[in-house]
Order: C-alpha cells, then sequence, then structure tokens
C-alpha cells in the first residue's frame, strides 16, 4: 500500500495521481474517503487534495447526529452521499446543527463530477468501502494530536466530549477496521499540514 507524507512536496499530485487511476465505484464518481483519529489533519489533508482533484469535499461533521452520533453517521452518508452518486445525481443532506442539536430541515447538495471527497471519522466504514475508489488513512502521533485538538477554532466546545467521542473512535476502529482497509497511507507529521 502507498505511503505519503504531507512534509514531502509533492504528495498531493500523487495522492491525486492515486484517485485518477481508479474505477469510479459510485455510479461515474470516484470517491475517496479520508479517515483517521481526530487530530490527526483529515481536514487540512482533504482540502488540499479536493484543490488538487477540483472536486468537493463533504464533511463527516455535518451528518454526525451529536456527539454520541459516529456510528448513526454511517447509514446517512449513505443515504445521503454514495446511494445519490449510484442514481447519478448529486450529494443531498441536511446538516447537523451542533446549536440546535439537530439536523436542519433544508437540504444542501453539491454538484459532483467526476470525483468527490468524503472526510473524517466513520468514511472508511465497511458498508462504505464497496463505493469508495480510495480509501486514505491519515495519520499522526498522539501527542502532537493531542496538541492540534487543544489549538482548533473550537476546542472550549469539544473539550467536555473528546474521551466520549475517543471511546466512539476507538470502537469503530476496532470493528470496520479502516486502516487495514486503507489504499494510501498520509503521514501527516509535525511538519506537515494541521
Amino acid at each position: 500500500m502507498p505511503l505519503l507524507s504531507t512534509s514531502a512536496p509533492d504528495w498531493a499530485p500523487a495522492a491525486a495521481r492515486l484517485v485518477r487511476g481508479r474505477p469510479p465505484r459510485a455510479g461515474r464518481c470516484r470517491v475517496m474517503a479520508v479517515e483517521g483519529p481526530s487530530g490527526a489533519g483529515k481536514t487540512a489533508v482533504a482540502e488540499r487534495l479536493a484543490a488538487e482533484l477540483d472536486c468537493p469535499v463533504l464533511h463527516m461533521d455535518d451528518l454526525y447526529p451529536g456527539w454520541d452520533g459516529l456510528a448513526a453517521s454511517v447509514p446517512l452518508a449513505r443515504a445521503w452521499l454514495i446511494e445519490p452518486l449510484l442514481r447519478g445525481r448529486n450529494p443531498r443532506w441536511r446538516p447537523f446543527d451542533w446549536d440546535l442539536g439537530r439536523h436542519a430541515t433544508a437540504w444542501r447538495e453539491a454538484p459532483v463530477g467526476d470525483a468527490l471527497l468524503i472526510e473524517g471519522c466513520g468514511t472508511g466504514a465497511e458498508e462504505l468501502r464497496p463505493y469508495l475508489s480510495v480509501l486514505a488513512w491519515v495519520e499522526a502521533p498522539a501527542p502532537l494530536r493531542g496538541q492540534r485538538l487543544a489549538r482548533r477554532w473550537d476546542a472550549d466546545l469539544y473539550a467536555p466530549y473528546r474521551e466520549m467521542w475517543a471511546r466512539q473512535e476507538d470502537a469503530f476502529y476496532a470493528d470496520h477496521r479502516p486502516r487495514e482497509h486503507a489504499d494510501l497511507i498520509i503521514e501527516n507529521p509535525a511538519a506537515g499540514l494541521l
């Protein structure tokens, strides 16, 4: 399995070549999932790759139904993001309103061409993998991930839920083993992307 580091200048073009070289598995679309633990830098990696691939990136943060909703987000990702692609349509979802504690009533839609990135914990779920052209696992050392989480813009909001979320991640990774099924490992060290 390929291993890339965000500290290398050519990591994003190399990852994009991998995606472009894979067949579409969600209708006409090549879907790349960017998976990994909190603080690994998934969002930054996905944004950089989306720019390289000239495609949208959708965030699981919009789907999680609350702080205890990691497992519940996977069927939503399939229904709202993958199923429309299989029917030749654009993904549509109702973003979760973290202030109100519920999904919005209004739908959002993302125009998608031949590629789409989905980022966040849960994207490497067993039930989503058959539709992924590339599953990327983003990793960083645990102390660095902790530092990054403490520097996030929402660190104060996240702090009370951090342990609960970590337990959900651990359970999810034990059940679904996304790192073992990854097509690509992206190391995101301190010198790389946040």
